[in-house]
């Protein structure tokens, strides 16, 4: 079913809201005179996307922003020690949880009930019609089962990955113009407008600059540190037995700190991935940021066609700068983020690539 949902023909369709809704989003980072926290701004960008992307809930603002603190709640405390206590973590994330469920059963049954109007096939159409194909129709707690899933593998990895994505931007400025001047030679940017209908799936997937940017983020800030897998077969590592059955768990940081692939690690080199390098081709496992095998992460085409959007947007329509003095440190818990969110100065741009005032700088 999950196949489904990140099929090429799903993603194509998917495609033109997410563009709106990351859109809509630098607007308003743009429009307002204040720095934002990049890291929690682009939560809500995520959590947005996933509700009215992926599962085509129609729900207004200001009930989307109870319920993004809601399933914030629950974030923070899904991990807790399972110590069932009145003021307890796991009780917090076990309350957050039912009224995140009534939220998303509300928000179902509406969708269920208003199919008019539709232009595309989320991905929540695309469980229930294949649950039919397959002659069961999924029950209520399916299908919040299903939205849950899809929300939590949408938001914080993706959160993390572009607020990586934006400090590089910001660090290397040559990065940021050479994926302009990209832009400008596919004929998707022109006169500092975006060309109308040069946005398509295919368009982006031939962006081979931008995609290098994207695979660097993700090598150097990768999201989750690690994953676990079963033993199928007895095996030996470095003179130890590790017995078929018992769990064992993979360091994606580590591969990628310490594959011999790759040169100068610690440098934010995008052009490694280039043609004359392609220093990820010299091996199976030696990047891994979706993890590796059959159990590779499903969501990892959408995660990279929002990353790439974002980054298409950020170098077209926006002008931004760093508004603390130094760069923040990164802590690795629970995703990779900057420890202060990384505080940003947005400022929009007109098609000429001015600086449009906002209403304050105007007065």
């Amino acid at each position: 079913v999950f196949s489904k949902i990140f099929s090429h023909e799903a993603l194509e369709s998917y495609l033109p809201k997410i563009q709106l809704v990351i859109k809509d989003t630098l607007r308003a980072w743009s429009s307002t005179p204040e720095s934002i926290n990049v890291y929690h701004e682009t939560q809500k960008l995520t959590f947005r996307m996933a509700i009215r992307v992926l599962l085509g809930f129609r729900i207004p603002d200001e009930e989307l922003g109870r319920l993004f603190e809601v399933y914030q709640q629950f974030v923070e405390n899904v991990f807790s020690l399972p110590v069932d206590l009145p003021f307890s973590g796991y009780r917090r994330g076990i309350r957050a949880r039912e009224t995140l469920q009534k939220g998303l059963e509300k928000a179902i049954q509406e969708k269920l009930q208003n199919t008019q109007g539709k232009d595309y096939a989320d991905a929540l159409d695309i469980l229930i019609e294949s649950g039919k194909e397959h002659g069961k129709e999924l029950t209520m707690q399916e299908l919040k089962d299903g939205t849950l899933e899809l929300i939590f593998a949408a938001y914080a990895t993706t959160a993390s990955a572009s607020t990586s994505l934006i400090m590089q931007l910001l660090k290397h400025p040559r990065v940021l113009e050479k994926l302009r001047e990209e832009l400008r030679s596919k004929g998707i940017l022109h006169n500092g407008c975006i060309c109308e209908g040069s946005l398509r799936l295919d368009n982006i997937n031939g962006l081979q600059y931008l995609d290098c940017v994207i695979k660097e983020v993700l090598r150097l800030f990768t999201p989750i540190s690690g994953g676990y897998r079963t033993v199928l077969q007895t095996f030996e590592l470095d003179g130890f037995q590790i017995p078929k059955g018992w769990s064992v768990m993979y360091s994606i940081r580590d591969t990628h700190d310490t594959a011999p692939v790759f040169k100068d690690v610690d440098v934010f080199d995008p052009d490694r991935f280039g043609q004359g390098r392609s220093e990820d081709k010299d091996g199976r496992f030696h990047y891994l940021p979706f993890g590796g095998g059959v159990r590779t992460c499903l969501g990892k085409h959408l995660a990279k066609l929002f990353l790439k959007a974002l980054a298409i947007e950020l170098a077209s329509t926006s002008r931004f700068e760093l508004a603390t003095r130094t760069f923040p440190k990164i802590t690795l818990v629970p995703v990779v983020h900057p420890v202060d969110g990384l505080k940003v100065k947005f400022f929009g741009l007109d098609s000429n690539q001015n600086e449009i005032l906002t209403g304050t700088d105007a007065m």
